[in-house]
């Protein structure tokens, strides 16, 4: 998804090509200002806050939000005898946060080691979004990992045919599917339950949580399993396609104008794990607001 993940322009398997005569190096990374104040939250207290943000982008990650040290409230780091290496930034320092009553190993670090050409991000530190109550840019509260600004999502009305069989059964057959275009994936067509026969879906147990759309469910097919998925309360942002249903091309036979669809490489999903102290009501209610 993004600058940086998935089949973006900065991952190791971007779709595109720089139109430059010489190859760049294979692995790149990129530093920006966030330019928005962002806020973090861990037992019971606000321990950082900042408007002087750098955002890394690094292949085959999520954004990752640096702090300036001097932005951290004080007592929050307590700096552990673990180091690592990491292989463009040099060496990294660990950390226990700690507030309140709470504590967590190595839900810190900061690169001690850096290269310079990598100096914009000295006298940084990072924060695990998992091991960390919450984060916010302003007041709102920011899911899954920092908001990557070159991810997008557009949806579009379509007049295009398509059709979804397994075997000899049409299991779904519209003339207005929903194509659901999002940075670093290729298209993902979506169809209205009035286009499918639904005895055909077999609701499965487990959902996994989308940074940006909510949190899916997922449908065996006729035997094919998780060939099908939905975002029954989908955020606002994508509000068209709530309760719409996805069908896995290289699961079931799906044709669009009668052409027949691919998965095309590197378009598997990673699963993203709700926050910490998010609970699935709460994803869902942001689903309703707005």
């Amino acid at each position: 998804m993004g600058l940086a993940w998935q089949q973006g322009p900065l991952s190791e398997r971007g779709v595109g090509h720089f139109l430059t005569p010489e190859a760049l190096p294979t692995r790149l990374l990129y530093a920006e200002p966030l330019r928005r104040r962002m806020r973090v939250r861990f037992g019971g207290s606000w321990i950082a806050e900042s408007e002087d943000v750098v955002l890394l982008h690094e292949p085959a990650r999520y954004p990752v939000a640096y702090f300036p040290l001097s932005d951290v409230a004080d007592g929050v780091l307590e700096r552990l005898e673990k180091v690592t290496r990491h292989q463009d930034l040099g060496e990294t320092a660990w950390f226990t946060v700690s507030a309140g009553e709470a504590s967590t190993p190595r839900a810190a670090w900061q690169h001690t080691g850096l290269p310079a050409h990598a100096q914009v991000l000295q006298d940084r530190v990072a924060f695990a979004w998992r091991g960390m109550d919450a984060f916010y840019e302003e007041d709102e509260r920011i899911f899954g990992h920092a908001a990557d600004m070159y991810h997008r999502i557009d949806i579009r009305r379509t007049s295009r045919h398509l059709v979804v069989r397994t075997g000899d059964r049409v299991v779904a057959d519209t003339r207005s599917p929903l194509a659901l275009f999002e940075s670093g994936f290729a298209p993902r067509w979506y169809v209205s339950r009035a286009d499918i026969d639904e005895s055909a879906l077999t609701p499965v147990e487990g959902q996994t949580f989308c940074p940006y759309k909510g949190l899916c469910s997922y449908y065996d097919v006729e035997g094919a399993s998780k060939a099908a998925w939905s975002y029954p309360q989908a955020w606002q942002e994508v509000a068209p396609v709530r309760d719409m249903v996805s069908f896995e091309p290289d699961l079931l036979t799906v044709t669009l104008d009668g052409a027949p669809l691919a998965l095309e490489p590197g378009q598997q999903v990673i699963s993203h794990g709700i926050d910490r102290g998010l609970d699935a009501d709460e994803v869902e209610r942001v689903g309703t607001e707005g």
